[in-house]
Formats: structure tokens, C-alpha cells, sequence
């Protein structure tokens, strides 16, 4: 799989970084808004540590973006947008985290519990089942039952979903499963805090009121960190706001503002 893709013409000064981890595509409707006012590029990952994306990341900014970029990424895409920043700053403008996740695991909930109080009943064994299944660790093709568990989890994350088409190209557990499990490790130290100050360009998070990732951890962890940095709360909003029948058009509204 190539690993970017660009929308409307270039210079592409906008990047839109994908979450997941394994789920490249997923960032396509941002994209595609985007691109009727700015060239948008959008990196694709697939490389299978997070060493591995930080580097891609910043190979693809630099071979395709018009730097200094602003670089936009949701969740998984957040964490990666904010690591590689930290580490190649000269690359990026302004960075744009949107529903990030919680920097440190004493932070981070359970949910699985939340989801499944948020679903109805058939909804509810169907997570639970696809979520077994995909993580028992045997060497099947998985990619299919990991697309339905990562929509039914959209529908959970979100105030008011509005069904649209799946963008995500190919749903990529191995990455997941192998990239996910560093973050974790990660997240049991105070690397990702540490590494904050290293950030010098303005920092807007976007967070949905209805998210789990909660914007109050958020902010609490980066406002005392990053020294312009700014959270902006979107009402009746969960994890994808693009996603969102309430949230949707101000969702646009303000990543316009900011990309200005």
C-alpha cells in the first residue's frame, strides 16, 4: 500500500494524519472537505512499531508537505501527530489533535464498559463477540470482523452517529495489535509528557464533550506543558466529529479557523 495520498492541488500544506492504529483511509472525509480550500496530505501508515511511524510520518512530510505543515491527526493519529512533532518541530506549524487519548495510564479508562452500557442489547453481544474473536491471538484473517468491531465502536462513541461510508482502505491488525501494544508500554511511563516541551508551535485540541478521552485530561495534561496551546470543547460531540449530526458543521467551522 502506497503510503499517502493527496487531495485537491498542491502545495499541501494541510496533513491529516489517521488513527487505529491499522485503520489508513479512516481520515478520507476530513480530507476530502478540506481539500476545496487547501491541498491536503494525507499520510497512510504501514510500518508496525511506533518508532517506525514517527519516522514515515516525517519522511512523508517532508518529501510531500509544504513545510512548516499543519498537521491534523485523530486519536492513534493525535498521539503519532504529537511524537513526531515533538521530535522533527522545524517540520510542523501548527499542530491540531482531535479526540486525543489520555498521555498516561493512570488516566486512562476502561471502554469497553461504557460502550456496551452505551448500545442496545444486540449490539452489545455483538461486541463482545467480535472482540473475542479478535483478539484470541490465533493467525486468521481478521481484518473483516476488526472493520465491524471498529464501526460498532464508532456507533459507541458517538452523541448522535450519522452512518457514512467506510473510507478505511484496509483494516490492519497486525499494526494494530503490535503498535497498540507499545503504546501501551509507553503509557506506563511519563515519556509522552516528557517529550511535550519540545513542542514550540501553537497546539489546538478538538474534543467532543461526549468523548471518553476526556478533554479535562487532556488539557490537564498539556496545558502546563505546551506553552500555546488551546482546547476547544464541541457539545454534543464524541470521539469522530465529522462523524457527528450536532457537532459536524462546527467541527468544519473551526479547522477552517485554524488552518487560516
Amino acid at each position: 500500500m502506497k503510503n499517502f495520498r493527496t487531495w485537491g492541488k498542491s502545495p499541501y500544506k494541510v496533513a491529516v494524519v489517521h488513527g487505529g492504529p491499522g485503520a489508513p483511509g479512516e481520515m478520507a472525509p476530513v480530507a476530502s472537505e478540506l481539500s476545496s480550500d487547501w491541498g491536503v496530505l494525507e499520510p497512510l501508515q504501514t510500518k508496525d512499531s511506533v518508532e517506525g511511524q514517527i519516522t514515515e510520518l516525517a519522511e512523508v512530510l517532508k518529501e510531500h508537505a509544504d513545510l512548516p505543515a499543519i498537521l491534523i491527526g485523530h486519536s492513534w493519529g493525535a498521539v503519532l501527530s504529537y511524537m513526531t512533532t515533538a521530535r522533527y518541530p522545524a517540520l510542523v506549524k501548527k499542530l491540531i489533535i482531535i479526540g486525543m487519548p489520555a498521555l498516561e495510564m493512570k488516566d486512562r479508562p476502561d471502554y469497553t464498559p461504557i460502550w456496551l452500557s452505551r448500545l442496545p442489547e444486540k449490539e452489545r453481544v455483538q461486541l463482545t463477540t467480535l472482540q473475542s474473536f479478535v483478539g484470541d491471538g490465533k493467525e486468521d484473517d481478521k481484518s473483516e470482523a476488526m472493520g465491524k468491531l471498529f464501526r460498532l465502536i464508532a456507533r459507541a462513541d458517538s452523541y448522535a452517529y450519522v452512518p457514512c461510508k467506510d473510507e478505511v482502505l484496509e483494516y490492519q491488525l497486525g499494526m494494530n495489535m503490535s503498535v497498540g501494544s507499545e503504546f501501551w508500554e509507553i503509557l506506563k511511563t511519563k515519556e509522552l509528557l516528557n517529550i511535550g516541551g519540545k513542542i514550540k508551535c501553537p497546539v489546538v485540541a478538538i474534543h467532543g464533550d461526549y468523548d471518553l478521552r476526556l478533554a479535562r485530561v487532556v488539557k490537564g495534561s498539556l496545558s502546563g506543558i505546551i506553552k500555546d496551546f488551546k482546547l476547544v470543547l464541541l457539545e454534543k460531540c464524541g470521539h469522530y466529529p465529522w462523524m457527528e449530526r450536532y457537532a459536524r458543521d462546527k467541527f468544519y467551522e473551526i479547522l477552517r479557523e485554524e488552518i487560516k
